[in-house]
């Protein structure tokens, strides 16, 4: 095998082509970037809707966990400690 099968010469591609392509590689760059920062505002602003809704989520849910504890406790003396019957 010579080296002219194993390596073949290089296309010579137009200029026309490689503007193009190097013009859409920018342009997604430049696409990306914007959709990246535009993104991130959005979830920064989510993030601290988030944090100032956290307290009354925290306080609603120790509520209903304590709700829930003792309508638990309710049910096992009920089961346990039967009432008597007369």
């Amino acid at each position: 095998m010579s080296t002219a099968e194993l390596n073949p010469r290089p296309l010579r591609v137009s200029p026309f082509i490689k503007f193009c392509r190097w013009s859409l590689l920018l342009t997604g760059i430049a696409y990306g970037a914007y959709h990246q920062r535009r993104l991130s505002r959005r979830e920064n602003a989510r993030k601290e809707e988030e944090l100032k809704l956290k307290p009354m989520r925290d306080a609603k849910l120790a509520e209903e966990k304590r709700l829930s504890l003792l309508a638990e406790q309710k049910m096992f003396d009920e089961l346990f400690n039967p009432p008597k019957a007369t």
